[in-house]
């Protein structure tokens, strides 16, 4: 097995549509990288999103009295829950500290992955309109520019229950497979592994962020070579690693699966509101 290797591609700051296969094109030349045969390319969904100009105006957004509602509720801005309605699949509940858990396109993040960092002032940007699509236009753009065989990763960053920091996360993909199934493979004693299936798109997304950062790096692209996945033409989308929630361990626990007595006596945000009042 070759040794896995990443690759950081810096790339201009963009903040209004853009031609995304040409930017990187130009990206990977001053990066003295090319792609080649087996890579993968993470890019970040926010730097897709903006190419594809899903970046909106807070004030431009028409507020509902539902998402006026959950606003008060939640201590958040009214055109921020509006924005989380309209691209939320399901809304769980959330927290007072402007954060409502949602379900989109098969992960379960805060405020529908919608971002207001490294972005002007007054703007949000929302993840790309169909990930999938996304991946699957610039890996095609990507194998004819360059005459490879590769993947494509769109990662977005993620908050893991019950830890401090975040983590990658899949968005999008294209051209390998996401999943390693291990179900039925022994391990070390001989055992047969039962329930075991690897998350290798969220893993790569995960190693692809220790060089792409999250704050002013200016790194939305890395080339992560030596991966081991297939690659793969067959079509994906959401339900190629997103879980049932009969089957989520999470989602059924804290919902159905709540014990009378599994909930905190007292909520950390109301802990917090009772601390300060007037906000954090």
């Amino acid at each position: 097995m070759p040794p896995f290797s990443i690759h950081p591609i810096p790339a201009s700051v963009q903040h209004t549509p853009f031609d995304l296969l040409a930017i990187l094109h130009n990206a990977f030349e001053q990066a003295g990288q090319q792609p080649q045969n087996g890579d993968i390319v993470a890019v970040s969904s926010k730097y897709v999103a903006i190419s594809e100009g899903r970046v909106v105006r807070l004030a431009d957004v028409a507020v509902s009295s539902a998402a006026r509602a959950l606003a008060e509720r939640y201590r958040m801005d009214a055109a921020l829950a509006q924005l989380v309605l309209d691209e939320a699949d399901h809304i769980f509940g959330g927290i007072s500290l402007g954060f409502l858990l949602t379900y989109r396109q098969g992960v379960i993040s805060p405020n529908a992955g919608i971002d207001r960092s490294n972005i002007p002032a007054g703007m949000a940007v929302l993840l790309p309109a169909d990930g999938y699509a996304s991946a699957r236009r610039l890996r095609q753009g990507l194998q004819a520019l360059y005459g490879v065989a590769l993947g494509v990763l769109l990662t977005d960053s993620w908050l893991m229950p019950g830890r401090l920091g975040t983590t990658g996360v899949a968005v999008g993909m294209d051209g390998f497979q996401p999943i390693q199934d291990e179900r039925g493979k022994l391990d070390l004693f001989g055992n047969p592994m039962a329930v075991t299936q690897r998350g290798m798109a969220d893993a790569l997304c995960s190693a692809a962020q220790l060089v792409m950062g999250e704050r002013d790096e200016a790194i939305p692209c890395a080339l992560l070579r030596g991966a081991p996945v297939r690659l793969s033409d067959e079509p994906l989308g959401p339900e190629d690693v997103a879980i049932d929630w009969d089957l989520c361990l999470y989602v059924e626990s804290l919902t159905l699966g709540l014990l009378e007595d599994g909930a905190p006596r007292q909520s950390r945000s109301a802990s917090l509101r009772k601390a300060r009042p007037n906000g954090v």
